[in-house]
């Protein structure tokens, strides 16, 4: 059991490695896909992307680790450690562009548009378009770790959101397992 652990947690590193490779180098795109709409769309079909990359990862580990078969909860598991460790890599790199980088360009960027869209809205949207305003000089307002933080929870939510469907594709069960007299 300590080594079937062991191997897991080994796997999910080695994978999550690579998926947070994916994660920084696809959040490049988005403070670049702020002013540039093909980029932003680049930047959402890549992590619209994310899903079958973890899919293809945990198959993997199931067929070259597993020989083949995994439960479910040993899928989930493998899954969710998978993204938390590409959410722990990812969040070092989003710690250092907006501590280092940013300089509040997004925050910047998003009120732009964000007075852009109101000033072609009715009169009816405003208290709306406020609201979503103050929200926006909130987040300004977070320190580079605040976001870091939140983004790390975030993350680690939707990848274990994820890595339920994720489990219920991946797992297959050993035949001989079920039923012996087979």
């Amino acid at each position: 059991m300590t080594e079937s652990r062991s191997s897991l947690q080994k796997y999910a590193m080695h994978f999550g490695t690579y998926m947070g490779i994916y994660w920084i180098l696809k959040f490049i795109l988005f403070p670049i896909g702020l002013t540039i709409p093909f980029i932003l769309f680049l930047f959402v079909g890549l992590t619209l992307g994310v899903p079958f990359m973890g899919y293809y990862y945990v198959r993997m580990y199931r067929n070259k680790v597993c020989g083949g078969y995994i439960s479910f909860m040993q899928a989930w598991i493998f899954t969710i450690f998978m993204y938390l460790f590409a959410a722990l890599l990812t969040a070092l790199a989003h710690y250092v562009y907006f501590r280092y980088i940013d300089n509040g360009f997004v925050a910047d960027t998003y009120l732009k548009l964000l007075n852009n869209a109101s000033s072609s809205q009715s009169a009816g949207m405003q208290p709306y378009m406020e609201q979503i305003e103050k929200m926006i000089e909130l987040i300004g307002s977070m320190t580079p770790i605040d976001i870091t933080l939140q983004l790390l929870s975030q993350n680690v939510f939707y990848g274990t959101i994820l890595a339920i469907p994720t489990a219920l594709f991946v797992m297959k069960r050993d035949r001989m397992s079920i039923n012996p007299n087979a």
